[in-house]
């Protein structure tokens, strides 16, 4: 049979290195490839043997875009595993910096890394020439969201203020409310580009996937709680490894997530929507039921809207925080050392983040696994690209590969994160 080859050097607008390679046989078989060749980095084998509370200052440099992630999932793993419980305002300020990722992730994903596949752009230096208003405030959004990590975190890239039992220290009343006119401006913008995104042209792609997000039963989940599904799963974090697995496949140094029974799964924002739309803030309530008034979203495409519906919910919820904050007594709970297992879960802006550590009577590590959520969207990456391609054949080589990329940015992959230039290989009939 004939092949057609179609080559692209490097897919911009993602973090990480990894590449991509379909092979179309005829015009019914789909061969792909989602490849990681960013080199491991062992960070699971470095950790053993050293101390548990070292754990939230190491993780955090597994990725610079979303580290209050590892450093939220390896605090209340070891948390677990030591018998603490974190609650109150210390909680409270834990969620705090999580919005703070939250919104400026999600801003700089929406505006300057996947709105340009919808609007045609290559980049969103090209983009701003005809949509200047939009990239500003995408940037507008970011700072605020980075701002509001340095408040509290004591810096915004790899914070140095969360430890094993809350913080090094707090921050006053008068700081945080300090942020409020800035975080009330940023809602405003952020309701505006929620609108703006609702107006983007999605292509039709309603793919059956299982969706499998954090839920809490009195809040929209950013850690804690439990896992659950569209498929009926309600398990408790400890549960996770008794349901999923991961794989390693040859095209690829990261390992990827699977059901035990080998299905594939979805993570991230639409998955928490589909799960936990009833825990929504009223202004992103109402932002949801509007733009996505359908039972269930399944389009991945649609998640540049879902995550711009959650921005609006991370800054209510900031607000909220703020507005209801008194400074704790202490700012760490005390705890003693003993030997133990624990595992922790959150909702990074990608999608559920899982941890399990063993530590020693010492207090020294003994075991480390972190599963990452490009890990786990990564087969559910490369079936959509199976599933949507038959339909797209009749498209010119530039197209094709252009819906490809888009449909990879759907899932705003942080490569190096699963494991920075992406390779992409198309192979039809000609």
């Amino acid at each position: 049979m004939r092949t057609r080859k179609i080559k692209v050097d490097m897919l911009a607008r993602v973090e990480g290195e990894g590449s991509l390679s379909v092979k179309i046989t005829g015009d019914k078989k789909i061969d792909v490839e989602l490849g990681i060749f960013e080199p491991p980095r062992f960070f699971e084998a470095f950790m053993v043997g050293r101390r548990h509370d070292e754990a939230p200052d190491i993780t955090a440099r597994i990725c610079g875009i979303c580290p209050i992630a590892y450093q939220i999932s390896s605090s209340t793993a070891m948390e677990d595993a030591l018998g603490i419980e974190v609650g109150g305002q210390l909680r409270e300020l834990r969620r705090l910096i999580y919005c703070g990722e939250w919104i400026e992730s999600h801003a700089l994903h929406i505006h300057l890394l996947h709105a340009p596949d919808f609007l045609g752009y290559e980049d969103a230096i090209q983009m701003a020439g005809d949509h200047p208003h939009e990239v500003k405030r995408g940037l507008f959004i970011k700072k605020i969201g980075n701002h509001l990590m340095s408040v509290v975190g004591g810096r915004e890239i790899h914070p140095i203020n969360i430890k094993i039992g809350g913080f090094y220290s707090v921050p006053s009343k008068a700081k945080l409310e300090s942020l409020l006119p800035d975080l009330e401006k940023a809602l405003d913008e952020a309701v505006d580009a929620a609108l703006w995104t609702a107006r983007l042209k999605m292509p039709v792609f309603e793919p059956e996937t299982e969706f499998v997000s954090l839920v809490h039963p009195d809040e929209y989940p950013l850690f804690g709680g439990r896992l659950a599904s569209t498929e009926g799963l309600d398990i408790p974090l400890s549960g996770f490894l008794d349901e999923f697995m991961e794989v390693h496949e040859k095209h690829s140094h990261a390992l990827h997530g699977r059901k035990k029974n080998g299905g594939c799964y979805q993570v991230g924002p639409i998955a928490r929507l589909n799960l936990n739309r009833a825990k929504l803030h009223p202004m992103a309530a109402k932002l949801a039921d509007d733009l996505l008034p359908e039972k269930q979203v399944t389009n991945p495409f649609k998640s540049i809207i879902v995550r711009a519906v959650e921005t609006v919910y991370a800054l209510e919820e900031a607000i909220r925080i703020i507005k209801a904050y008194e400074p704790p007594a202490e700012p760490c709970l005390d705890y003693k050392i003993k030997k133990g297992y624990g595992v922790g879960c959150s909702e990074a802006p990608r999608g559920i983040c899982w941890h399990g550590y063993e530590i020693d009577e010492k207090g020294d590590i003994a075991s480390a696994r972190i599963v990452p959520p490009t890990s786990q969207n990564q087969p559910r990456i490369e079936q959509d690209l199976r599933e949507m391609i038959p339909g797209l054949l009749h498209m010119e080589d530039h197209d094709l590969r252009w819906r490809c990329e888009q449909a990879i940015r759907n899932y705003d992959p942080c490569i190096s994160c699963a494991t920075h230039f992406v390779r992409l290989n198309i192979e039809r009939p000609s």
